[in-house]
């Protein structure tokens, strides 16, 4: 581990090295194991700048934690010589901007630059293809790269909560391994209309945006993996009909919205009758649509929808008719024929609260 001698500000090495077994591995295979995985830790020095010296090799450096301090810029030559860096932890600090050369950090896994005064992240911050999660919660972000979603395809959370965002970029819907999304406490006016492409998704807080979000997509109801999603505390007054279809799902907030559909009297029964709601809506407008034209029809089809079956269905999941089950259908292969554009005539949203 490296760490800065507090007094001079000068940087000492030295190494932590685990007890590991050989497994016919040569010295020179470990050694360069043990280096590869060096940790630089400067925390909570009450820096206002970094104190390193051209002699530090930080081409070895797998983590570097510069968080908590009073930082106000990260040099560009810093990071453009992080070039095995994993894991950067910069959070709770005073930055402005984020150097162009992060997008040099092609190994990067962990990103967190939460608690700083970021209005914005570089476009280079695309470059990051390894990057798995990112957390820049409570900044001042109004936005995001509009590309983001194409590029940063192994992202599988990512954390904007506490900032100013009005939208998410729609490219945000290509984030297949996405598994966590929280944007709670922004100013989010909507969600992407297309979010059938995150397959992957379990988890979705877009809580506490108040006033501002006042409909959910109907592509909701095509996020077959969601297990828990949070709407709490915005303006929403009807869920869409589609959320019938969300067979996973297991928490539910929606309290704090002045919801009129599901009814209080349906919320009040709680998950699955809620959801047995929502889905008798869908199979009563699949009933006024033209056979040829519904795509409701093709769901049922695929025993998406069981209709009053659902009644005498488990209470913590629905079987599909025939016994079918929809896992399937959630594969990249059959994500196109689910498009909400497809499937969901553009009727009006609903909402309630659990």
């Amino acid at each position: 581990m490296m760490m800065v001698d507090g007094d001079h500000g000068m940087m000492k090495a030295g190494f932590t090295k685990s007890k590991r077994k050989h497994l016919g591995r040569n010295n020179s295979q470990i050694e360069r194991e043990i280096v590869m995985h060096e940790v630089v830790d400067m925390s909570r020095m009450c820096l206002d700048a970094l104190p390193l010296t051209s002699n530090i090799n930080l081409g070895i450096v797998y983590k570097l934690d510069i968080s908590n301090n009073n930082l106000q810029v990260i040099p560009e030559s810093l990071t453009a010589r992080l070039l095995n860096v994993g894991v950067l932890d910069v959070h709770s600090n005073q930055l402005k901007t984020l150097p162009n050369s992060i997008g040099c950090l092609s190994k990067l896994k962990t990103l967190n630059i939460s608690g700083n005064h970021l209005q914005s992240l570089p476009k280079t911050i695309e470059n990051c293809k390894a990057l798995e999660d990112l957390n820049a919660n409570f900044n001042q972000l109004t936005k995001l790269p509009d590309t983001m979603g194409f590029e940063l395809i192994n992202l599988k959370k990512l954390s904007v909560n506490s900032n100013k965002l009005s939208f998410l970029p729609s490219s945000t819907s290509h984030l297949t391994n996405l598994r966590h999304l929280d944007a709670r406490l922004n100013h989010l006016r909507s969600l992407p209309d297309d979010l059938e492409n995150l397959i992957n998704l379990e988890i979705l807080n877009i809580s506490q945006n108040f006033r501002y979000l006042d409909t959910l997509p109907y592509s909701l109801g095509v996020l077959l993996s969601l297990v828990e999603l949070d709407v709490s505390y915005n303006n929403i007054k009807a869920l869409p009909d589609s959320m019938g279809c969300l067979r996973r799902l297991r928490k539910l907030n929606i309290e704090g919205n002045p919801l009129m559909s599901p009814p209080p009297d349906v919320v009040e029964l709680g998950l699955h009758v809620i959801k047995e709601y929502l889905s008798e809506r869908m199979n009563e407008a699949n009933q006024n649509y033209p056979k040829k034209r519904s795509w409701i029809g093709r769901l049922r089809k695929y025993g998406t929808f069981g209709g009053s079956r659902m009644v005498q269905e488990e209470r913590d999941g629905y079987l599909t008719s025939g016994n079918r089950t929809l896992d399937g259908l959630a594969s990249p292969r059959h994500t196109g024929m689910f498009s909400p554009r497809r499937i969901f005539s553009p009727k009006k949203y609903f909402t309630m609260k659990l």
